[in-house]
């Protein structure tokens, strides 16, 4: 528990420096509009799709190793990121990080199902989305501060975030223990009929999440004129909600069920993207943003429904074949939305409140109690153990 703490401060403090300077980095040095601005986007989401060959190099390198190498990656890509300030440096650098940090969140995602209980999934992912939202409150203090009052550069800060993660791995190479599986993963590529409501899930959630990381971000610059030192603020606000309600959150998942969680998210999202196509006023802005996020946090109910209805030597391979799902909308929908944008921001966010409908269709899909053989409430598919095996 304490390894997954220490991987995922040292991933929050690079891709919250990234994340927080990207909108303004890009304007301001890149002379970037909303095409430049989905289609690296969707460079950023490419290696997320190719997530799925995680489970190849992991015939050659143990799951922890490859996720100490995915985070040294993100850092290096972080920290090079302000020396190259145009569109095909940027671009490049983007792709660079982003391996890092899909690659790391791939492993992160099936080294926490095989390592935590059943019992104890829900209120330790809470907990770690709360511990992320403490590292990004640190990072973005930092910001602000060196935006304000510090006067440090583009290059300086990026530098900055990239290093903390780079030291932190290496704190955790040389700090922790090589742990061994509970149950040795299959190395293969596989996907069973069974886990097809989770596979849905995923490619929904990645379809979403693309409207609140690339086009929420980008209306607080381009329409309400916020600063670095806005955003900061406003990542530091949001942050403060989720280190306060993440642990909370998890807690209640365990407790009410991942149908009735993802029902309630999704509700949520439905009211937050119509509000934001038609939001005039940046203090309402700010407050829909936080709110998304709060209802995001809720999406670990889709990681908690698969640990209970999966097989345990599956989680390697299925959380490799996930993040590729959640992917393939994740590539195609910032650049042909950002061409939208061009013709009608309000449009996207109508969109996106049309996503969340079908997401919650999909959620009332889940039984009250899911196992293996009880995955789905219509659509169900045998469950044979011996075959799946």
């Amino acid at each position: 528990m304490n390894l997954l703490i220490v991987m995922s401060v040292a991933m929050t403090l690079a891709f919250a420096t990234w994340m927080a300077l990207l909108n303004n980095f890009v304007i301001e040095r890149a002379a970037f509009t909303g095409a430049e601005i989905g289609m690296l986007q969707s460079i950023r989401e490419i290696p997320g799709f190719l997530a799925f060959t995680a489970v190849l190099v992991l015939l050659v390198i143990k799951e922890q190793t490859f996720a100490y190498l995915s985070l040294a990656l993100l850092g290096i890509g972080v920290a090079i990121t302000g020396y190259f300030p145009s569109v095909i440096g940027l671009y490049l650098s983007t792709f660079l990080m982003s391996v890092g940090f899909h690659y790391f969140e791939t492993i992160k995602q099936s080294l926490s199902l095989q390592w935590l209980s059943i019992e104890e999934a829900p209120a330790m992912l809470g907990r770690l989305i709360a511990v992320s939202s403490m590292a990004s409150l640190l990072a973005y203090s930092f910001l602000w501060l060196a935006q304000d009052h510090l006067s440090l550069s583009y290059e300086i800060i990026y530098v900055i975030g990239g290093g903390c993660c780079l030291g932190l791995t290496l704190f955790a190479w040389l700090g922790f223990p090589r742990f061994q599986a509970k149950t040795p993963q299959r190395k293969h590529l596989l996907m069973r009929k069974r886990y097809w409501l989770y596979y849905a899930l995923t490619f929904m959630g990645g379809a979403r999440r693309q409207i609140f990381t690339v086009f929420a971000g980008f209306l607080m610059v381009e329409k309400f004129g916020y600063s670095v030192s806005n955003i900061a603020a406003l990542f530091i606000v949001n942050h403060l909600f989720n280190w306060a309600f993440a642990g909370r959150i998890g807690a209640l998942v365990g407790r009410i069920g991942e149908r009735r969680a993802l029902t309630f998210e999704y509700c949520g999202l439905f009211c937050v993207f119509t509000a934001y196509a038609f939001v005039e006023s940046a203090n309402w802005a700010a407050v829909l943003y936080v709110a998304d996020h709060l209802f995001f946090s809720l999406a670990i109910a889709i990681k908690t429904y698969f640990q209970k209805i999966a097989d345990p030597a599956d989680m390697a391979s299925t959380a490799g074949v996930a993040f590729t799902i959640n992917h393939i909308a994740a590539v195609v929908i910032p650049v042909l939305f950002g061409l939208v944008w061009l013709v009608s921001p309000m449009l996207v966010f109508l969109m996106g409140s049309g996503m969340a409908l079908v997401s919650l269709l999909l959620a009332r899909n889940i039984p009250l109690a899911p196992r293996a053989g009880n995955e789905v409430v219509f659509g169900k598919v045998v469950y044979l153990p011996e075959v799946a095996s």
